[in-house]
């Protein structure tokens, strides 16, 4: 998977249901994804947050891209402040908000790499996560072929992935390589938001915000298999 900052709970779901996740640092950047960026509860609406990155040429990988000098770390740690100040479990979590937005890497894989770590600490998920460029494959190749790689070199008999990546990937291909397919399909999941009408598929902060870890655990394995 590609590293997002602050991702939504499928993505920890993903995680917790296998046991190696690689994450790349040799992909291609891109801007209008969701690598340093995603969405929080803000006056009952979401809203972006986002970890500003400095210009460069839009073919650099994640691992050779930077964190903006001017990157406000307090500005957003009062936006997400003043929007959970009220929240049940504000106190817990805000801290861990604190950790991660002051990491002190401004290079973009290194910064998002560690709020991931963080947040599995947090959570109790004792996945092993591995980098992909350590994986020893011809990191030329693109794609289903790539997975396929990394699977091989890992001995995996088994690959999970989101349902989103369903249509990228062929469980021919990957039955002749001896690799079972999977796909986590998320049950649908939704808890109180203040007395807001409920935002669904935030950034995993407002989960953890509103729940506790018990109850987040429920929602990590909520989710069913399609093969």
């Amino acid at each position: 998977m590609q590293p997002y900052f602050l991702p939504y709970i499928g993505y920890f779901q993903l995680l917790n249901a296998v046991d190696k996740y690689v994450i790349y640092d040799n992909i291609q950047f891109t801007k209008k994804g969701w690598i340093n960026r995603n969405r929080i509860l803000q006056n009952g609406k979401d809203a972006l947050i986002t970890v500003p990155v400095e210009k460069d040429s839009d073919y650099l990988d994640v691992r050779n891209r930077l964190v903006s000098v001017g990157f406000d770390k307090k500005k957003l740690q009062n936006q997400i402040r003043e929007s959970y100040r009220k929240a049940p479990y504000f106190n817990d979590v805000m801290p861990l908000a604190e950790e991660i937005i002051n990491y002190d890497d401004n290079n973009l894989f290194g910064y998002i790499y560690h709020s991931i770590v963080k947040i599995c600490d947090y959570l109790h998920i004792g996945t092993e996560i591995i980098i992909s460029s350590t994986v020893d494959i011809d990191h030329s190749l693109k794609g289903q072929d790539k997975v396929i790689a990394i699977c091989k070199a890992l001995g995996a008999t088994e690959y999970y992935n989101a349902i989103g990546g369903q249509e990228l990937y062929s469980v021919t291909d990957f039955r002749k390589e001896n690799i079972k397919l999977n796909f986590v399909v998320s049950n649908p999941i939704e808890y109180k938001q203040f007395a807001n009408e409920f935002v669904p598929w935030l950034s995993i902060l407002d989960v953890m915000m509103f729940n506790s870890t018990d109850e987040t655990d429920i929602m990590l394995k909520g989710y069913n298999l399609k093969i």
